[in-house]
């Protein structure tokens, strides 16, 4: 960050290029700090807009500065007012990224390849339920699924349970009983002692071999794990559409199209090897799942945002 002696460089009405090129060169490494018009001072004005006549200030919501610090792969700090007009923004360098984005058989130190998602992994610290990027859009999804009395829900790399979880919020929560497969023992260990009761049963497999008594279900779910290294995607789909879905019956899958850097979730999917955020790959996945679902009688729809969310469904009105 620049020293205390040099004050932050301030901005009233310049265009957002010169904000870009100002932060891209005195980023570096570290921290800046600058100050512009209030964002609550232009309150229903779109980005560009003068927040009011005469006064020289361009209004620039929240958001859009927040866009600014992930498209620069910055963490951006909580705005300080500085007087009447401006705030104080301080964009911060993120680090690098996840441990568990290596890809291959890549581990941490001290773990065993299965446990790259256990307890003892970077990867526990994750709790998707409480990052609002992802608990709403799953809310919504889980929401439009109609589910019947007694109905059984496969939940495919489940490790400690997040998304069984939310279950229990929705209004007039199913009744259902749930099934998690996930090859972590320490994670299923955590996910038995969470949901304690008979409704729920977790069961230690690798995803290309589910064991054969799993039996069929109303609704399967599956979030970042059939993208993951080792997982025969492709045959996993054909046997659980052929082997373990009722007539009727939901999909739900979760494509991750973020990543985790320093504490923060990044938007855009990447591939190895590149810096910049290439769907291509996302698209690709995307596109073979909707046709192969479609050819097959389902009705897809897909949502979210840091996860995309592909819902199918077959059979029934909704």
């Amino acid at each position: 960050m620049s020293s205390p002696a040099e004050s932050p460089r301030r901005f009233h009405d310049e265009p957002l290029i010169v904000i870009v090129r100002h932060l891209q060169g005195a980023l570096g490494a570290g921290s800046v700090r600058i100050e512009v018009p209030d964002p609550d001072l232009g309150r229903g004005r779109y980005p560009g807009e003068r927040v009011g006549p005469g006064d020289g200030l361009v209004h620039r919501p929240l958001r859009s500065w927040c866009d600014l610090a992930d498209g620069l792969s910055c963490r951006l700090l909580t705005p300080r007012p500085v007087d009447g007009t401006h705030v104080a923004l301080t964009f911060e360098r993120l680090g690098s990224e996840a441990s568990w984005h290596a890809g291959g058989e890549e581990v941490e130190e001290g773990l065993e390849p299965r446990e790259r998602y256990g307890t003892a992994s970077e990867f526990a610290r994750v709790r998707k339920l409480e990052d609002a990027g992802f608990l709403l859009p799953w809310l919504e999804v889980l929401g439009r699924i109609h589910l019947p009395p007694g109905a059984r829900v496969l939940d495919l790399g489940v490790n400690r349970g997040d998304e069984l979880a939310a279950f229990a919020w929705l209004e007039g929560a199913p009744d259902v009983s749930f099934v998690g497969v996930d090859h972590g023992a320490s994670a299923l260990e955590e996910a038995r002692a969470r949901f304690p009761d008979t409704r729920h049963r977790f069961v230690l497999a690798d995803l290309n071999a589910l064991p054969e008594d799993l039996g069929r279900f109303s609704l399967v779910v599956s979030v970042g794990t059939l993208q993951s290294p080792g997982v025969d995607d492709h045959a996993l789909l054909r046997r659980l559409v052929q082997q373990h879905l009722e007539p009727r019956a939901t999909l739900l899958l979760g494509f991750p199209n973020s990543r985790f850097r320093d504490g923060e979730v990044v938007y855009g999917a990447r591939v190895r090897n590149l810096r910049e955020p290439d769907l291509s790959l996302l698209v690709k996945d995307l596109s073979f799942y909707r046709r192969y679902l479609h050819q097959h009688g389902f009705r897809t729809f897909l949502g979210g945002k840091y996860d995309l969310l592909l819902t199918a469904v077959r059979g029934g009105e909704d």
